[in-house]
């Protein structure tokens, strides 16, 4: 049976009739056949989608946080039916896919939280007799592209707040999970979302530049926001300037973990261990830098290899921490880095092997800027530490990096912590936390080359509205002539 686009409250096939094939990166079987979406097929969802605006930008606040949080439970209730899909599309384990269902459940809440919070100010004006407003109305139509590898979370995120401000939204749904990022509009369909607001249309690999570059062309699409690497950032950005429309996007990172000479060591193992490894290294916020001072480098070093090379890699239906890499070509890739960082002076500590595309946890020591593994994004469980002499050094090597997503200090002094985070070029930093974090009303994005905008509560009311000037004078003020 082949999967169906969300267009208009129905279940829609393609024009032509076309298909897509996923399969499981794991076994190899089919995990969904989907329609594949033609530039027509994603003109259909934009129109139905500004059909749908004025009445929904026009519904009362209270009105629309029901349907939101209704949605928000419904979710909760297929997290089975989550789980299930996303394990076979993108090779995640079920611990992981069921936290995503929880969080995105609690962003959807979080979002029907702030729809009275859409508001604006009254500004002074130099006119006698006149009231000034700056006031915060919907875009129109707001196209969500979401990656594959926390679906459930990022394909919620891209449409939970344009909803709350009032838009109606357009989600292209990742070539790696398309049931997955379709169940997320089932949710909103059963909670009796008017049939329009919420759209979901899947694409071809092949298709994939078309037909996004005919959806950010589209007249009615008013805003486009993107998570995923910072090549196919740069495109979306590119695209959407073209077009004068405004874009938030959330990109790549090489998020650094620095572990400072007074650092509580089993500490910051916990917290490097989660950071690197959870689903994978497949996280934007991934930690894919250790950066230890010189003093404890060894005692961290052997720790954390210890606790690495324990972690279990295997089939995500059995009782792992490490599943399946999601992206063909992903487990060669970690292969190549393993190899050219060996040829450079880099000592394998954990891991280094692989079966298809389950890589166990593997840790790098020693690692110098003359190895790939140093600067390039792995996206992958294969993880480099990285030795300095002292915080000067220490934060130089943090910032020696294109990215700017998150990171992480670890320090017993807390006002030197503090302060070493205050110098990293970064858009999220955690003292004596990991860097992988995410709460439904937090601030979320990066700098530099890790994108730009927010997501998150009130700091994403200002990305998916549109700020009006508007007064009420007197009509008989004085003209000069």
């Amino acid at each position: 049976m082949t999967l169906q686009f969300l267009i208009g409250g129905e279940a829609v096939s393609a024009a032509e009739g076309r298909s897509f094939t996923r399969h499981d990166p794991v076994t190899g079987a089919v995990a969904t056949v989907a329609a594949a979406a033609s530039v027509a097929d994603a003109m259909k969802a934009v129109d139905a989608a500004a059909r749908a605006f004025p009445a929904w930008a026009a519904m009362g606040p209270t009105e629309r946080r029901k349907l939101l949080n209704k949605a928000a439970d419904i979710m909760d209730a297929k997290t089975p039916d989550f789980i299930a899909a996303a394990v076979a599309e993108t090779g995640a384990t079920g611990p992981w896919i069921g936290f995503n269902v929880m969080l995105a459940a609690n962003m959807i809440r979080e979002a029907a939280a702030m729809v009275t919070q859409v508001g604006g100010e009254i500004i002074p004006s130099n006119k006698p007799g006149t009231l000034a407003m700056g006031v915060l109305k919907p875009r129109g139509v707001c196209l969500g592209i979401a990656p594959w590898n926390a679906p459930v979370i990022l394909g919620t995120r891209a449409v939970a707040m344009p909803l709350a401000c009032g838009n109606t939204v357009v989600l292209k749904s990742s070539e790696m999970c398309p049931a997955t990022h379709r169940l997320i509009g089932q949710c909103f369909a059963e909670a009796g979302l008017p049939a329009g607001v919420v759209n979901v249309i899947s694409n071809a690999p092949e298709d994939a530049a078309a037909v996004v570059e005919a959806l950010i062309q589209a007249p009615a699409v008013r805003h486009v926001n993107f998570t995923g690497s910072t090549k196919v950032g740069r495109v979306i950005g590119r695209l959407a300037g073209e077009a004068l429309k405004p874009a938030l996007l959330e990109l790549g990172g090489k998020a650094p973990l620095l572990v400072l000479d007074d650092a509580d060591v089993d500490a910051a193992v916990n917290a490097a261990i989660f950071g690197c490894f959870m689903n994978q290294g497949q996280i934007c916020m991934s930690t894919e830098r250790i950066i230890v001072d010189d003093s404890i480098a060894d005692d961290f070093a052997a720790r954390f290899a210890a606790r690495a090379a324990g972690l279990p890699a295997g089939d995500p239906r059995g009782h792992v921490v490490l599943g399946g890499l999601c992206m063909p070509g992903a487990g060669e890739k970690m292969d190549a880095l393993i190899a050219d960082a060996l040829a450079k002076g880099g000592k394998v500590l954990a891991g280094g092997t692989r079966q298809g595309a389950v890589v166990t946890a593997t840790v790098i020591d020693h690692v110098t800027p003359a190895m790939r593994i140093y600067a390039e994004e792995s996206f992958g469980p294969v993880k480099p530490i990285i030795r300095v002499s002292g915080v000067d050094e220490a934060v130089r090597v943090a910032n020696d990096t294109e990215y700017g997503l998150s990171a992480s200090v670890f320090g017993r002094d807390i006002q030197r912590a503090m302060a070493v985070a205050n110098r990293i070029e970064s858009g999220i930093c955690h003292i004596n936390g990991p860097t992988v974090a995410d709460e439904a009303q937090m601030p979320f994005g990066g700098v530099k080359a890790s994108g730009h905008g927010r997501f998150g509560g009130k700091a994403a009311i200002a990305e998916f509205s549109d700020l009006r000037w508007i007064t009420i004078e007197d009509p008989h003020q004085h003209y000069p002539f």
